[in-house]
């Protein structure tokens, strides 16, 4: 059964000459347990979609369903990873994890908890001190996937995580990603990830979703058969980014 289901779902925005749509009718659902990557070309409304999912945005029309019931409003069992980092600049490596965990009023023994756990996961133990600004990209990365990991939510949203990083840091930030999504002591196991890296989306999804140019709309929901880790140089690897780049193009 679906965790999240859309249906029908359309994004339009005003515009100086009538409605501007973003997404037309899309509809597909996402399993508890699977790694969905949404692809296509850029404009064709990718990150509109991840919000709609997560509840920031309202759909134009459309349903979206979260475990059979009508989304309406933000999805507080939902966390978001963003490409530019979205840290605070005036809060260090711990305090910044530990916000999502101080808006849920947890306590701050149990905030601190969590925070040093996920912070130990995504390898930054010793740096729970450091500001943003002494950080690399990759370790910015890490932090703000630390903060959203530590809420523990049911569902994992990445908006284009790896593409402000350098090609090798995002080699390695995908493997510690799976590396973390495969670990039986974190809780996140449903994960929803937008990239306009085909190759990434064949090594990390077990589904991919292709969207058309604006108006983005459903092209195929593919599901990839092959079992990880993924070899890029292998011929299965390379029919599905072939696949899956023909049907962008």
């Amino acid at each position: 059964m679906a965790i999240l289901e859309l249906d029908h779902v359309t994004k339009s925005y005003p515009h100086s000459k009538g409605n501007l749509i973003a997404l037309r009718r899309v509809s597909f659902g996402i399993n508890e347990g699977e790694c969905v990557a949404l692809v296509g070309p850029s404009g064709c409304g990718k990150s509109t979609l991840l919000r709609i999912m997560a509840g920031l945005v309202p759909q134009s029309s459309g349903q979206v369903l979260y475990k059979g019931r009508p989304l309406n409003g933000i999805n507080l069992e939902a966390a978001m990873v963003f490409q530019s980092f979205a840290l605070l600049p005036w809060m260090t490596v711990l305090e910044n994890v530990q916000l999502g965990l101080r808006a849920r009023q947890l306590t701050p023994e149990i905030c601190l908890k969590k925070a040093t756990f996920y912070i130990d996961k995504v390898g930054l133990d010793g740096f729970e001190e450091a500001y943003p600004r002494e950080l690399s990209g990759g370790m910015k990365q890490r932090v703000g996937l630390a903060r959203a990991l530590a809420i523990e939510p049911k569902i994992l949203i990445l908006d284009e995580p790896f593409s402000a990083l350098d090609a090798l840091t995002a080699i390695t930030m995908r493997a510690e990603f799976l590396d973390i999504w495969e670990d039986r002591e974190v809780p996140v196991n449903t994960i929803v990830i937008v990239t306009h890296i085909i190759e990434e989306a064949v090594e990390l999804a077990d589904r991919v979703i292709v969207l058309s140019a604006r108006p983005g709309t459903l092209v195929e929901d593919i599901k990839v058969n092959m079992e990880r880790p993924r070899y890029k140089k292998s011929p299965a690897f390379n029919e599905y980014v072939d696949k899956i780049f023909s049907l962008i193009a």
